[in-house]
């Protein structure tokens, strides 16, 4: 089952990921909210649409940015709707 760690911490954990771009992409109901912070960047995507952040807080470390999704996917991104993805040193096991 994949997992997203950072900081020796689990994010998030789910048979249910949608890779896109090698990118795994979570359901929301998987990923620990308790460790999101909301972010006002966004950033835009050619195919998918505009994508939103969060910023992760584990153990009093900030990693922000480090995890995106995209409210409203364009019809062609439409299966990760409701889903987080994570970079900036998060590791997928």
């Amino acid at each position: 089952m994949p997992k997203a760690q950072w900081n020796g911490r689990v994010i998030a954990s789910s048979d249910d990921t949608v890779v896109v771009e090698g990118n795994h992409y979570f359901p929301a109901d998987s990923v620990d909210a308790a460790l999101l912070e909301d972010s006002p960047t966004q950033s835009n995507c050619p195919w998918k649409g505009v994508a939103s952040y969060k910023t992760l807080v584990v153990d009093g470390k900030r990693n922000v940015d480090a995890a995106w999704y995209y409210p409203e996917p364009s019809a062609k991104a439409a299966p990760i709707k409701g889903r987080y993805a994570f970079w900036k040193g998060v590791e997928i096991v």
